[in-house]
């Protein structure tokens, strides 16, 4: 597995006004925008903005202050690479809790807590790249 951070995603109460406080707060312009979900390309890195429940939904852990809503990503090349990732971190000692899928946004992803509980997802998404360097890149809507 390659050393990198793909994605921070953020669980938000209101997108409408996290977006706000991003776009016009801070002059930051979003990279892609679909339903639900806005992100924003950061230097190597991408922060997204998802609904805070329904990221919990996804990640399949309760919003009960152990999960605070914040999720790290790891994007793979590949399906074959997010079960590989995903495995690596299961024989690590990281506790299952969704298997890689496909899921609604059209790519295959899966979350696992590591060993202090942090929520990890991997992901292939067919809309970024993953450079030589391991830098990623979200399509611009």
């Amino acid at each position: 597995m390659d050393q990198r951070l793909s994605l921070i995603t953020l669980g938000v109460d209101d997108l409408a006004r996290s977006r706000a406080f991003f776009e016009r707060g801070l002059g930051w312009s979003p990279s892609t925008v679909a339903e639900g979900v806005c992100f924003y390309q950061l230097p190597g890195v991408g922060l997204a903005l998802f609904g805070r429940d329904d990221l919990a939904e996804d990640a399949r852990r309760p919003l009960d202050g152990r999960f605070s809503g914040v999720t790290l990503a790891i994007n793979e090349r590949s399906r074959h690479e997010v079960d590989a990732t995903f495995a690596q971190a299961l024989a690590a000692g990281a506790t299952p809790l969704k298997p890689p899928e496909e899921v609604f946004w059209g790519g295959y992803s899966g979350y696992f807590a590591d060993l202090d509980g942090h929520t990890w997802e991997v992901a292939h998404n067919p809309g970024c790249t993953i450079r030589d360097d391991g830098t990623t890149t979200f399509a611009p809507s």
